[in-house]
């Protein structure tokens, strides 16, 4: 396995099909750096290719989840992007950084196994980026969250504006993204930003483990699939989500998952399934 300058992997136990993904630098409240963006997608995709990996717990070390962007980054972003040349120039490299960066966030929905994320302490600016790109979230009571960008003077452009009002609604996404308020746990659970808030980390890690296990233990190809649909929907009318989930299971329903947990039910017994 890869070692990682901003992450860390951490499987459950020997013999689980779950591992946690932690943001690894607890000194800087887990803020994003220019290593991350690269080492991300990476990690992602070896969890994701790895067939002993069915679910992903992505949490952060130390006292806080992550408090966004570091500035550093920032400011290399732009510096990297001056020349000499014309502001036409300028402004194409500038947009390929910040794609760049995208790419490192969406590298959560393109995994095909699902990522839950455990929240706690601050949650800021690329923080929301990341969670709202997860598949569950679940948090701490006293975890706060902010869409911080707008107080630096920039918009939010690694998801969020794309990706919260789905979650929280057009109107909350847009008071939130233009105040940049510091909101907490139990304001993200009223929203539906977070499943929901647990009174320590230590019970949230409990929690979240537990259900992760759950999750595990189903089929891999319905899982996979369920997160697969749910996403492409997004973009579809209903007649064509429909038409989309059709053609996917004309070929998932020719795997022997379902008559495993057929007769699993009919034996009374936990279906065991195939690694994907």
């Amino acid at each position: 396995m890869e070692k990682y300058k901003t992450l860390e992997i951490v499987q459950a136990n020997s013999n689980s099909q779950v591992f946690t993904l932690y943001l690894n630098r607890p000194s800087l409240r887990n803020a994003l750096s220019s290593d991350f963006f690269s080492e991300f997608p990476r990690a992602l995709s070896w969890l994701d290719e790895n067939p002993n990996v069915s679910v992903i717990i992505l949490s952060g070390r130390g006292d806080h989840f992550c408090s966004g962007i570091d500035l550093s980054t920032l400011k290399d972003s732009f510096a990297n992007t001056k020349s000499n040349d014309d502001s036409g120039r300028s402004g194409e490299r500038l947009r390929r950084a910040i794609k760049r960066l995208q790419v490192a966030i969406t590298a959560l929905e393109n995994c095909r196994k699902p990522v839950i994320a455990g929240i706690h302490g601050a949650c800021i600016g690329g923080g929301i980026d990341i969670v709202t790109a997860c598949d569950i979230r679940y948090c701490t009571e006293d975890s706060f969250f902010s869409v911080k960008e707008v107080d630096l003077a920039i918009v939010a452009d690694l998801g969020t504006l794309q990706r919260l009002p789905a979650i929280v609604g057009f109107g909350n996404a847009m008071e939130l993204a233009l105040t940049g308020r510091k909101f907490l746990g139990s304001e993200a659970k009223s929203l539906g930003m977070v499943s929901k808030v647990f009174g320590s980390k230590s019970a949230m890690d409990e929690g979240i483990l537990g259900i992760a296990e759950g999750i595990a233990k189903k089929s891999p190809l319905a899982v996979n699939g369920t997160k697969a649909i749910l996403l492409r929907s997004r973009d579809l009318t209903l007649d064509q989500g429909l038409d989309y989930v059709a053609t996917w299971n004309s070929v998932a329903l020719q795997s022997n998952d379902l008559a495993e947990a057929v007769s699993a039910q009919i034996q009374r017994r936990k279906p065991a399934f195939a690694k994907l």
